[in-house]
């Protein structure tokens, strides 16, 4: 494949520590190259070197021939005034701007067919557009946008996030070039949406080069990976599998050699402090080469850690934490929720997935008791304490520094029943103390995140609420925010458009059909697209029988009956005939936990049959009363998730 771009000895700075240091890069006619890195580690600031939007300290940037790029930014579009056809034509400045022009002048014209002034200012424009081809652009425009579903005419104004999106990616791609940019794509796009760019992309002929967190999608996509990692950019041919395991390697191996420079460092160190005979015939040659190594050590960029996240659990909230029954809820004249039955009890762990708008965040509103239904009974948990994770970050003051905004102007805080300092606790989240003291607005998207993770996690809690929580997450600490729904002790309602996000947290699904359906699926994406598959072998099953015209069996009261395939997928939705693999696995595990926890507790409970027990000091009896306490709940606790999975199994 041909080079399309190369850029070599790169070197680009905003403050002490280099974002890019004596960098090269190379990419390739027809490549999708995806650019993973840790959050704030420079890699949006990259796509904006390749888009000539900021210039390096150093180095040097070559586009082959007449390379052309166009580029999605992070952000959606600011809601603007015009159309979308204006918005998307504004690509091509004042081709484009003659281009709206032309189209306005038009739809007055076809208003008011007398008006001579519009008719002369009509053909002075399209004489314009002769001469600048803008027939041709005009057409192209007009593909794309029925390409990616977009109706022209309707006003920017009017968009939702997703739908800007969309937009600003058909004016990046309206320009038709060499070399596509697209920083984090997947971002405010339903799942639905996400699933139809990744098959758009895959038919792009240019070079694509984007970032994402989206581990699928990185998967569907990616025919390379490019780590950015402290200033140096390294390629890692083959996809993202193969990249995971040889980035591993290649950090044990980096481990490795900095324990032993940092042992002949110490040796060294030992060696100068000698006593006085040593220092008469110390050698000059090698205190300099001491010199240099404390220059080298001093020059080393440490990888940056792993996020600790611990959650604040707060008092257990009861068992039921929401049950509805025949709910409906009508916005407007829209309906969001038709004839729903859902009980939540306390340790699920459910994910609400569905397009933009279909009503999830309603729902959850209807859950926390924000909103009422239109019709139907409902029956809010007692002891609820709400950790609320909001895709907006409304949350956060932006002119405010990370430390007042988490620590809402305390320099001491509170978590997990211990006092620490807010520069202390934000280190947990890969914040240091200079760190702490800048303003939010001046922090990357993944990095806000991370700040409003601090924030709500802080507060004890026992139902959490993530509304797009994995949006702008690097992926290390997208994997750490998995484990930590699967072991927060309380129940946890997630809104997500990540499909392995929700295969690796999620128990269940609430899955929303759009007109009002929603239908619960126990397991993850898996088991959604499953449930799916069957729904259209169903519909195009009915279909050929239709067109077909193939007569039915009657039933004995003379209606045909329903078909077999249509039962199963019933069954499916309503009543799961099996479990996913990780509910099975946690069934088989139950067995074994409830027996270590019996056994713990019969010990404990000899101990305190004994009558000199609590003739001891109370130091010594309230540990032991108070872990009996916790293992009689973690018993019932058990038993009762056993007695729930043994159940769906036997559906």
């Amino acid at each position: 494949m041909s080079v399309m771009l190369r850029m070599t000895g790169a070197r680009l700075a905003f403050g002490t520590a280099p974002v890019l240091e004596n960098a090269d890069l190379t990419i390739r006619a027809q490549e999708r190259v995806c650019i993973t890195g840790r959050n704030g580690a420079g890699k949006s600031s990259l796509l904006k070197v390749l888009n000539q939007d900021i210039l390096l300290d150093e180095g040097e940037l070559h586009f082959v021939g007449e390379a052309s790029v166009a580029m999605l930014p992070q952000d959606p579009p600011e809601r603007m005034e015009g159309r979308v056809y204006d918005y998307v034509a504004g690509a091509f400045a004042e081709v484009g701007a003659l281009l709206s022009q032309f189209q306005q002048l038009s739809h007055r014209l076809a208003e008011f067919p007398e008006d001579q002034d519009t008719l002369n200012t009509l053909m002075r424009v399209q004489q314009q557009l002769d001469v600048r081809d803008g027939w041709k652009i005009q057409t192209h425009i007009e593909h794309v946008l029925s390409r990616l579903q977009l109706d022209g005419e309707q006003s920017m104004a009017s968009l939702s996030g997703g739908w800007l999106r969309r937009a600003a990616l058909a004016r990046a791609m309206a320009l038709n070039p060499d070399i596509l940019l697209l920083d984090e794509p997947t971002n405010h796009l339903d799942m639905d949406t996400v699933v139809w760019l990744e098959s758009m992309l895959r038919e792009f002929r240019g070079a694509l080069v984007f970032i994402s967190h989206d581990r699928a999608f990185i998967r569907a996509l990616a025919t390379r990976i490019i780590d950015l990692d402290r200033g140096v950019l390294t390629s890692f041919p083959g996809d993202y599998a193969a990249y995971l395991v040889e980035k591993q390697r290649l950090l044990e191996v980096e481990e490795a050699q900095a324990a032993e420079f940092d042992k002949k460092l110490a040796q060294e160190e030992t060696w100068i402090r000698q006593g006085i005979k040593a220092r008469r015939t110390r050698n000059e040659g090698r205190v300099r080469a001491l010199k240099a190594l404390r220059q080298e050590r001093a020059a080393r960029r440490v990888r940056q850690g792993n996020v600790s996240i611990e959650v604040g659990a707060g008092e257990r909230s009861g068992k039921v934490v929401f049950e509805g029954t025949q709910l409906n809820l009508t916005l407007g004249e829209k309906t969001l929720i038709r004839d729903l039955d859902v009980l939540i009890q306390r340790g699920d762990k459910v994910a609400f997935v569905g397009p933009n708008g279909c009503g999830k965040s309603s729902l959850i509103r209807l859950i926390t008791g924000e909103l009422q239904p239109t019709s139907g009974l409902i029956k809010l948990g007692t002891n609820l304490n709400i950790a609320y994770f909001d895709q907006h970050r409304q949350q956060l003051d932006l002119n405010r520094t990370i430390a007042d905004n988490v620590g809402e102007g305390k320099t001491d805080v509170t978590h997990q029943g211990r006092t620490r300092h807010i520069y202390s606790y934000l280190q947990d989240f890969l914040f240091t103390p200079q760190q702490a003291r800048m303003p939010v607005s001046a922090l990357s998207g993944g990095e806000k995140n991370r700040v409003l993770l601090a924030k709500i996690l802080l507060k004890e809690s026992n139902l959490l609420i993530l509304d797009e929580p994995t949006n702008d997450l690097d992926i290390d600490t997208l994997e750490l925010l998995e484990q930590v729904v699967v072991d927060y002790p309380g129940t946890v309602l997630m809104v997500s458009h990540d499909r392995e996000f929700i295969d690796n947290a999620a128990t269940t699904v609430l899955l929303f059909e759009g007109q009002g359906q929603v239908t619960e699926i126990v397991g993850g994406f898996n088991e959604v697209a499953f449930y799916l598959q069957g729904k259209e072998r169903v519909l195009e099953s009915h279909h050929v029988e239709r067109s077909t015209e193939r007569p039915t069996n009657p039933t004995k009261e003379g209606t045909s009956g329903p078909s077999k395939d249509s039962e199963d997928q019933s069954s499916l939705a309503r009543k799961p005939n099996k479990l996913s693999y990780k509910l099975k696995r946690e069934l088989e595990q139950l067995p074994q936990q409830i027996e270590v926890l019996e056994a713990e507790l019969n010990e404990l409970q000899q101990q305190i049959n004994d009558p000199e027990f609590f003739r001891r000091p109370v130091s010594e009896t309230k540990p032991a009363t108070d872990r009996i306490t916790e293992l009689e709940n973690a018993l019932n606790e058990a038993l009762e998730r056993w007695d729930y999975l043994e159940n769906l199994q036997g559906n």
